[in-house]
């Protein structure tokens, strides 16, 4: 069983020494990846509500700090040389695909084939709104920005047409390094999201979950994905933990079908970030990678 860790860019770990420090650690303590959120405004009042907690509301003040998180896992790229790095995740349909096709291809290749694409279709309104995108219709958005985005990076001459995207004959450099594309990985825990993973996707991020529910979602996802024509064994399944993990939780995990757990384990104080690493790594990284 690998483990990732969550998160950088956000607040005191949006800091560019800070980003170092995690970034570092993880790697040396055996993590398998890191990861970096997105949001490109927050606001003190809104109606939407956030889908992963009780009160539904994001536990992130409006004016923290909150990096771009292309540019997060780039500088974490720079300083690390085995540590994977995910965007958990990026919100797509507010972008414009051609702009991140290239963005992905830039961040796989500086970081030597490193990166995981975590893709969301999002859930706050009003941040649609702030950036001139429909809220309408986000899923199938998301879905042709996909398809176009594959056409950039596989193709030396790329053209798509669709009711979203669409652009005539062209050249997107540089490709890749990971062929045909970076592992497309879509977050969220709603049944549409196991869906696309399952149809569309390289596998599926589930956030707050129990063992239980993760086995019900990647049982779901299997299926999905054979109804759709696909092997469901080529799909990647990682999870975040509702709970605090223990070596017999993640037991569990690994017997639903997750192949890696995302803890939470950066402290607030930038001074216990080592040795709370540390201390992952001996009572849960390294007994995980032999489970």
């Amino acid at each position: 069983m690998d483990v990732g860790l969550f998160s950088i860019g956000i607040g005191r770990d949006a800091q560019p020494e800070t980003i170092v420090l995690i970034a570092q650690s993880a790697e040396q303590c055996g993590f398998r990846s890191l990861w970096a959120p997105e949001h490109v405004v927050l606001f003190e009042q809104y109606e939407s509500r956030y889908p992963y907690g009780d009160d539904g509301r994001i536990p992130v003040p409006a004016r923290a700090d909150f990096l771009d998180p292309f540019i997060a896992l780039t500088y974490a790229a720079a300083c690390t040389t085995r540590l994977r790095l995910g965007t958990g995740v990026c919100l797509l349909p507010e972008r414009s695909p051609v702009v991140t096709a290239k963005e992905v291809a830039s961040l796989d290749v500086v970081s030597g084939g490193r990166f995981d694409f975590g893709v969301g279709i999002g859930w706050l309104a009003e941040e649609f709104a702030a950036v001139g995108v429909p809220w309408k219709r986000r899923a199938a958005r998301t879905r042709e920005y996909l398809a176009a985005m594959r056409v950039l990076w596989s193709e030396p001459e790329s053209e798509f047409h669709g009711e979203f995207v669409s652009f005539p004959k062209l050249s997107l450099f540089p490709k890749p390094i990971q062929k045909p594309h970076p592992p497309i990985l879509f977050g969220g825990n709603s049944a549409a999201a196991r869906r696309r993973a399952a149809e569309v996707g390289d596998g599926w991020f589930g956030f707050a979950l129990s063992p239980e529910e993760a086995a019900a979602a990647v049982r779901e996802i299997s299926r999905a994905a054979r109804d759709s024509g696909r092997d469901p064994s080529r799909l990647r399944f990682l999870a975040n933990s509702r709970a605090e993990l223990d070596l017999e939780a993640v037991k569990r995990f690994r017997d639903a079908g997750i192949h890696e757990l995302i803890v939470r384990g950066v402290p607030r104080d930038p001074q216990a970030i080592r040795t709370t690493l540390e201390r992952l790594a001996e009572t849960l990284v390294v007994p995980a990678a032999g489970i």
